[in-house]
């Protein structure tokens, strides 16, 4: 059975976020470490990812926030191939959030390149964190496809998302249709199909 990477964003998931109740309920799941998650530096980041992968093998990455980000940041790097597909919940915009947090982050610029694995990214059209329009762009230039989650927040804590559920379902349909095979919901130009989905 191949691994679940949990990545959190900034200041990590606290106690009571969906992703520690996954990293729980899952016993494949793995939460990856970060030595700073207050002040994340994008190449600590990316290192402490790509040591996990090498070291479990295959692997499904659920990712929030500014852990999204880091999933994107693999595009082009030799640890892309342990990833069997990646769950993106509520990616950040980095001109966004160091506005909201200022002289904290140090993760470059976007990332923009498509991604060599299946992606599949929920949005929320209310995000503090990113404009639902910009979120669909990333999500195009990325090939992934997107589903959106109407009124949602930033999907955490505060806007009401602790055992998420209706993730789980999420995200077994995602690994069902990416180990069957099955194409890409994407056109060839890589415009994302956004799906509401109701919770």
């Amino acid at each position: 059975m191949a691994a679940t990477l949990i990545l959190p964003g900034l200041n990590g998931s606290a106690e009571g976020h969906w992703q520690r109740h996954w990293a729980r309920d899952d016993a494949a799941a793995a939460i990856v470490r970060q030595a700073s998650w207050s002040k994340p530096v994008l190449d600590e980041w990316l290192q402490a990812l790509e040591g996990e992968l090498e070291r479990v093998g295959d692997a499904w990455l659920v990712a929030h926030s500014l852990g999204c980000l880091l999933a994107a940041h693999l595009a082009s790097r030799p640890a892309a191939r342990h990833v069997k597909g990646a769950f993106l919940v509520a990616p950040c915009d980095l001109e966004q959030t160091e506005r909201l947090h200022p002289g904290v982050i140090d993760f470059g610029a976007m990332p923009t390149d498509p991604l060599p694995f299946r992606t599949l990214v929920i949005g929320s059209r209310d995000d503090r964190y990113m404009d639902f329009v910009r979120l669909r762009r990333y999500a195009a230039r990325w090939g992934a496809e997107l589903y959106d989650l109407g009124q949602a927040g930033h999907i955490n804590i505060e806007s009401g998302f602790g055992r998420w559920r209706e993730g789980y379902r999420l995200f077994s349909s995602f690994a069902q249709k990416t180990d069957r095979g099955a194409p890409k919901d994407i056109q060839p130009q890589g415009v994302s199909r956004v799906v509401t989905v109701s919770v």
